[in-house]
């Protein structure tokens, strides 16, 4: 990896602290985001070298797109020609989705109205289901891929809130709770027929 230019210097700490504010406990973010911006370009080039981020960096994956191709595991609530909506893995609150428009779009004039008719009723059911005051419907980019949150808003909540860690058995019993009820195909029923007034002849010995 050569020299950084000043722009890719600037682009590749703008999408580090972004996944540091996203994903990294609350206690440890600050010390992160002080670290990373403190960094010139030779020392963040090392960075990314120890940690293995140069080709992430180099040729940066869409992790939205691996969602919607399935190369990236998913707990998915529903979908539709346009949209998928998954439950979101470092929720703001309980329900936390987010609806992923299948195309790589980058901004909200391209979203498509798919994508809206899905946010609509996967936040039907989740005011239905788990009973939040409302719910924060907001637009989010990372990986320049555009997406929808639903934040369900118990008490105070607001798209700046504190993340949290959900584990697996958690996002399982919530995916069930949520996802689309798959029809049971009706059992067949034969009509009986009622045969009235029809006389046999009598049995001949």
């Amino acid at each position: 990896m050569d020299m950084l230019s000043k722009e890719q210097l600037n682009e590749i700490k703008k999408k580090l602290l972004t996944q540091i504010e996203e994903n990294f406990p609350e206690d440890k973010r600050l010390f992160a985001k002080q670290q990373v911006e403190a960094m010139n370009s030779s020392e963040l080039e090392e960075f990314l070298r120890q940690n293995n981020l140069v080709k992430e960096i180099e040729n940066p994956q869409c992790i939205f797109c691996n969602i919607i191709s399935s190369e990236i595991q998913s707990h998915k609530i529903n979908e539709n020609k346009g949209a998928l909506a998954v439950l979101e893995i470092n929720p703001i609150s309980k329900g936390h989705v987010i609806i992923i428009p299948k195309e790589h779009i980058s901004s909200a004039e391209q979203i498509p109205e798919e994508a809206f008719s899905l946010a609509k009723k996967i936040s039907e059911k989740i005011k239905n289901r788990l009973k939040p005051k409302k719910i924060i419907l907001s637009l989010n980019e990372n990986f320049e891929h555009l997406i929808i949150n639903l934040i369900p808003v118990y008490k105070e909540e607001t798209t700046k809130s504190e993340r949290k860690k959900v584990s697996e058995e958690e996002l399982k019993k919530l995916q069930k709770e949520l996802e689309e009820e798959k029809e049971i195909p009706k059992a067949e029923t034969r009509k009986i027929i009622k045969y009235e007034g029809i006389r046999l002849p009598k049995r001949i010995p």
